[in-house]
């Protein structure tokens, strides 16, 4: 009977060590994940005009613009198409919300997808010159209105070279201030094409064909 007892008391204490065990027991709590913060965003103006915006800096210190200034890329100007030259836009960093007003002094970009060339020192302003590119929008502060989307161009050469492409506008731009180089990228090949323009009209881009027809380049009138 004793050795029943002692049983029975080391069977309780027993399985009041397991209750006590587990009504101590807590699981370890998963760590809390917290979403890293979203990129701030900022919204346009109404009415704005809102694209990529890239710049350039010292290989167009120098050179006459579309206008005929000379580029300094400490100034506050753009090269853009989608504006009348002369314009003055408030162009806003959408990513942080930076703006910097600038001047159209100048044609471009010459790259599909982008709508303002900012110089090197409004670039700096609205902290793009690191990511090189950036979403922007424009917003004219004098009253001009977006220029038609159709474009003409005067054409004077095609290459595949760079260096060849360069060496004629640099031989162009004594006379004609608007001649640039735009590259086309067809998967298979880049093509640089040297042209002068943008012009409003056919009219406008057959008149300076006419101009420059004597220097006896393959002249092309194109549209975009």
């Amino acid at each position: 009977m004793a050795r029943g007892r002692a049983y029975r008391r080391a069977a309780l204490l027993s399985a009041a060590l397991v209750v006590a065990g587990c009504a101590t027991y807590r699981p370890a709590a998963p760590p809390s994940l917290t979403p890293p913060p979203a990129p701030s965003t900022h919204a346009a103006p109404p009415g704005a005009i809102v694209g990529v915006a890239s710049w350039y800096g010292p290989g167009f210190v120098g050179k006459p613009t579309a206008s005929g200034h000379i580029y300094h890329q400490d100034e506050l100007t753009a090269a853009c198409n989608v504006f009348p030259l002369g314009t003055h836009l408030m162009v806003t960093n959408l990513a942080n919300g930076r703006s910097v007003e600038v001047l159209i002094n100048d044609r471009g970009p010459f790259m599909k997808g982008r709508k303002i060339d900012l110089s090197h020192k409004a670039a700096d302003l609205i902290g793009m010159l690191g990511p090189g590119t950036t979403r922007v929008s424009l917003e004219p502060l004098d009253g001009a209105m977006p220029e038609a989307t159709i474009r003409y161009y005067v054409q004077v050469g095609s290459f595949i070279h760079p260096a060849a492409a360069e060496r004629l506008r640099e031989n162009l731009i004594r006379r004609y201030p608007d001649v640039q180089i735009y590259e086309l990228d067809t998967g298979q090949r880049r093509y640089y094409r040297v042209r002068m323009g943008a012009f409003l009209t056919r009219e406008q881009a057959a008149e300076r064909a006419q101009q420059a027809s004597s220097l006896g380049l393959p002249l092309m009138i194109v549209s975009e």
